[in-house]
């Protein structure tokens, strides 16, 4: 499942590799380790790994698991860039002044990220099997992020929909369904989409 490094420039290798090491020090400082439970920083981490080893299943994993998130995230950034407008408010931290602009700066990631996943996607295709891995993955991040980390900050929408916890329905039967949309609601439909367009 290894593809064609020859591709990749050495110096996108080692640019990538230096702002991971930039970012991990600084999230883990300000945010903590369980931050980087968010599907979004395992993908950053995933396409490290895949621009030095070519590896096409571990892209493929993170193109069904995150690729349309972070395209919705950018739409959403870009939008309200634009317009002023809060369209989804996914990105609402990014125009948070009260944050200094070192670490807003450190979340652009958010629009690098899916440029080189479907990159590497027009380049080397996508691994069908990816489905299954990346949910064999979600069902292992979702239950640490449950029952490790805190509800105030709602990674990977354990507790609620957005920024909040939410208190309409009991927390575990959230969190249940919540097990089932990522594979049903998101993974799924990227997958046939991703089949579609790049197989």
């Amino acid at each position: 499942m290894e593809s064609d490094l020859s591709i990749i420039p050495l110096w996108l290798q080692l640019a990538y590799t230096a702002f991971l090491l930039v970012l991990v020090p600084v999230y883990w400082k300000k945010y903590g380790p369980g931050n980087f439970l968010w599907f979004s920083d395992i993908a950053l981490f995933s396409v490290g790994i895949v621009l030095w080893t070519g590896n096409k299943l571990l892209l493929s994993m993170m193109a069904v698991g995150v690729l349309a998130l972070e395209l919705i995230w950018n739409l959403d950034y870009f939008g309200r860039l634009l317009t002023g407008h809060q369209l989804l408010g996914l990105s609402a931290y990014m125009f948070d002044e009260s944050k200094s602009l070192f670490l807003r700066g450190l979340s652009l990631f958010h629009v690098v990220l899916p440029v080189l996943v479907i990159w590497l996607l027009l380049e080397w295709g996508y691994e069908p099997e990816a489905l299954y891995w990346q949910t064999a993955l979600a069902w292992v991040v979702l239950p640490l992020t449950y029952f490790l980390t805190d509800p105030k900050e709602n990674i990977n929408w354990v507790f609620g929909p957005g920024n909040e916890p939410q208190h309409k329905i009991p927390a575990r039967l959230y969190f249940a369904m919540m097990m089932l949309i990522f594979p049903i609601g998101v993974y799924l439909p990227s997958h046939f989409l991703l089949q579609r367009l790049f197989n």
